[in-house]
């Protein structure tokens, strides 16, 4: 699945136990009724933020995770994750697109 979108802000990298990585991105989307999305990046794909600013137009590829948790009274809660893993900056395109014009 793939994510269209300008970046709203890029989040601080966060280290958990066992070196677990985490950096997250806001994005809006651009549809009719745009939406504004966080979206997780673990491990070694936290390095694809570095290089991404404010208001650059950008695509994401993602994946759904899903994750059951009981609480210890018994209640059971469902959290959803999107989860980015390649990213492709279409700004850069766009400005490449009209580098060859002959005017």
């Amino acid at each position: 699945m793939e994510i269209i979108g300008t970046v709203q802000e890029i989040l601080d990298l966060q280290i958990f136990k066992n070196n677990f990585k985490k950096r997250e991105i806001i994005l809006k989307t651009e549809e009719q009724y745009p939406q504004i999305l966080r979206i997780e990046f673990i491990l070694d794909k936290t390095k694809l933020l570095n290089s991404l600013k404010k208001d650059d137009k950008i695509k994401i590829f993602i994946n759904l995770k899903g994750k059951k948790w009981t609480t210890q009274t018994g209640k059971t809660i469902f959290f959803n994750y999107i989860q980015g893993w390649k990213i492709e900056n279409i700004t850069d395109t766009e400005k490449n697109e009209f580098d060859d014009l002959p005017f």
